[in-house]
């Protein structure tokens, strides 16, 4: 079957999906690709497919024999399958150690601490005047600054780490993905290890302090490192997209500064239309199943493709289009059910404060390029942009 659809797609334009994606969607909701590290999986393009598999327990990400699982990409980071015999026990007990720390009586404590690291940042770019980067004065400061206050991870070590993780979420070159986790798990553990003797006021050691004597320091050190690179590079990437959908929806930014009761509508749009990197979450099969139809048997891959059934027309009237003022926005870009990301809160109110600063600060806010120009990065886990370069 060399004729496979390859993932993964050529996204055509920076802020649309990718035409063959759409496409497929249209033929069905499940379709037989090749992965881009070469091997087959089953795409499930469309809303109510992928939402009722994000919450059905015969998927996991879990398999019987990982290393003769298919593989999605060459990222050790949801890339393959994980050996987990007791996968969704382990998912429920990393769930309760973490749900504390975002949930949204935190989330609302941190807002006060995330408003001032928006406004120093724009301070700065003001008084240095346009144009400017925005992925590298805005984007990425900003999650990285936020992620490292929640975890306890000294700011200082941002360039380590992002090194680190810009290798991790390599997903072609496998063997940088994995000496870039190589690095950033043993650069936890050390912190983990200077917490144990020095606790501070942040979620590493408050981990430590609760599940210290039943989680070993190299799981505490996964799990953190984990939280780390989502933690930062999710929002990056969104803050990127956003700014470049506001600016280039006049009437939206018009609207959305018009009127502040359509502030959190606007978020969810933004993730909504946000299309991010790779073909979709992978899964695996824990028994034979029927999906929409078709036949899937026990242990093949399932790719939940999340940025295509956020813009089913079946779910989403005129999908293409930027409207924040949607009276419904069920997207999937958190997933769904048991699985539901836990960051979802903190990203939220990160992305609600940041454009809300943004644009009612400058509000002659423009891409110092055409949006054809924007360059797209590719080969890694989150995609996103290369640069966001504005004036004003």
């Amino acid at each position: 079957m060399s004729d496979l659809p390859q993932l993964p797609f050529a996204q055509t334009a920076v802020l649309d999906p990718p035409p063959v994606l759409l496409e497929l969607q249209a033929e069905g909701p499940v379709v037989r690709v090749r992965t881009q590290a070469g091997d087959e999986a089953w795409l499930v393009t469309r809303y109510e497919q992928v939402r009722e598999l994000f919450a059905d327990p015969r998927l996991g990400r879990s398999h019987p024999n990982p290393d003769q699982a298919a593989r999605v990409s060459n990222s050790v980071l949801m890339g393959t399958a994980v050996a987990d015999d007791n996968e969704d026990e382990n998912h429920a007990l990393m769930r309760a150690m973490l749900m504390p720390a975002f949930s949204p009586r935190r989330m609302r404590a941190m807002r006060p601490h995330i408003q001032e690291i928006i406004d120093v940042v724009i301070d700065g770019m003001l008084a240095d005047g346009g144009p400017v980067d925005l992925h590298e004065r805005l984007s990425m400061p900003l999650p990285v600054l936020v992620i490292c206050a929640l975890l306890g991870v000294p700011y200082e070590d941002r360039d380590d780490f992002r090194a680190w993780s810009n290798a991790l979420g390599d997903t072609v070159d496998g063997t940088r993905s994995a000496a870039g986790w190589e690095n950033l798990t043993t650069y936890m553990k050390g912190l983990i290890g200077r917490k144990r003797t020095e606790p501070g006021d942040d979620l590493i050691s408050d981990l430590i302090a609760e599940y210290g004597d039943q989680v070993r320091d190299d799981d505490l050190a996964m799990l953190s490192s984990g939280l780390l690179f989502a933690g930062h590079e999710t929002t990056m990437v969104r803050i990127d997209i956003g700014t470049v959908l506001f600016l280039t929806n006049p009437s939206q930014r018009a609207a959305f500064l018009r009127d502040e009761k359509l502030a959190a509508a606007a978020i969810e749009e933004v993730l909504r239309r946000s299309v991010t990197g790779g073909g979709g979450l992978l899964r695996y099969a824990r028994e034979d199943m029927d999906i929409a139809g078709t036949k899937v048997h026990a242990g093949e891959a399932v790719l939940l493709a999340a940025a295509a059934a956020n813009h089913d027309e079946r779910a989403f009237v005129e999908a293409v289009q930027f409207d924040i003022a949607r009276p419904t926005n069920q997207h999937l870009s958190f997933g769904h059910g048991a699985r539901y990301c836990i960051g979802a809160n903190l990203a939220r109110v990160e992305l609600q404060l940041v454009f809300d600063a943004l644009l009612r600060r400058i509000p002659t806010l423009r891409l110092a390029v055409p949006v054809e120009d924007l360059q797209l990065r590719v080969n890694q886990l989150g995609g996103g942009l290369v640069s966001v370069p504005v004036t004003w």
